[in-house]
């Protein structure tokens, strides 16, 4: 398979799919400026480091949690002025979802990248309104679409004349309560754009829990590196300081403490596998 070739602008200074690993990461939902900024710092001195490009992530609305009891953040006022301070305090670009065609245009004042979850991948006139803002559109795979398929979700974005689309690898359903990554998707989707594996909802376990998510997070290193090694432009990792506290998703996340030796592990096998790709140019 052939590798697709045309890298995404996320910034002024950084290219998805121009051989250098870019990570988005941050809580699954803006909690707090100080959840956030804690987050952040860590991640991005990490970053830094290690050489890999950075993006921050959080949620401004968790739309499409399991009970409308659950914490779904602070909304649009609230919650975008929270992401709009922590972009600007560390000078990072943001990437955040949207679940509706009205955010597209208030949401890309301050985001880089607008995100579709993955229950949208489907809905056109969202990808439309994302891809008229101008904007990076970073496209989540449903998990109940053939990999294959998800070249018609790019088509949407690049033929409202927005070039700067991609796909992100979150897992299939299998059975009830429980995903399955197939790494065959990662070269399928490649073809058509760059591709970013989500590691942590790949272990999420939705509805598990009594009216909220699970989540084996323990499986995450193995996933993490099978995707490393496949051939991703990126990967998508939500942390926090302490999951267990977490009001979004704590399962599945990577505890902050441990985000180090976790990129480092990524990092390595990333490099092993873009050194084939590269040098084969082909999947």
């Amino acid at each position: 398979m052939e590798i697709f070739q045309q890298p995404v602008k996320i910034s002024s200074d950084i290219v998805l799919g121009s051989g250098k690993m870019v990570l988005f990461a941050g809580p699954c939902a803006a909690e707090s400026y100080e959840i956030c900024m804690e987050t952040g710092e860590r991640v991005k001195e990490l970053c830094a480091q290690l050489d890999i490009h950075y993006v921050f992530k959080a949620s401004f609305d968790k739309a499409n949690r399991t009970s409308v009891n659950s914490y779904r953040g602070g909304g649009m006022e609230k919650g975008l002025d929270i992401l709009s301070r922590v972009k600007k305090d560390l000078e990072v670009p943001l990437v955040t979802d949207i679940h509706e065609s009205y955010q597209a245009d208030e949401v890309a004042e301050i985001a880089d990248v607008l995100q579709i979850p993955a229950f949208l991948c489907r809905q056109t006139d969202l990808l439309l309104a994302a891809a008229k803002t101008g904007k990076a559109v970073k496209v989540k795979r449903g998990q109940f679409m053939a990999p294959a398929d998800m070249k018609y979700a790019v088509n949407k974005v690049r033929e409202a004349g927005n070039e700067n689309v991609f796909l992100t690898e979150r897992g299939a359903s299998f059975g009830y309560h429980n995903l399955v990554v197939d790494m065959r998707a990662l070269p399928t989707m490649r073809q058509f754009s760059p591709v970013v594996f989500d590691v942590t909802h790949s272990v999420q376990q939705p509805g598990a829990a009594g009216g909220s998510s699970g989540g084996q997070r323990e499986f995450a290193p193995y996933l993490a590196r099978a995707a490393a090694a496949a051939g991703v432009d990126g990967f998508f990792i939500e942390t926090h300081p302490n999951p267990s506290k977490a009001l979004s998703d704590g399962p599945n996340m990577i505890p902050l403490g441990e985000i180090e030796d976790f990129l480092k592990m990524i990092k390595k096998v990333w490099e092993v596998g873009q050194g084939y790709v590269n040098s084969q140019n082909v999947l």
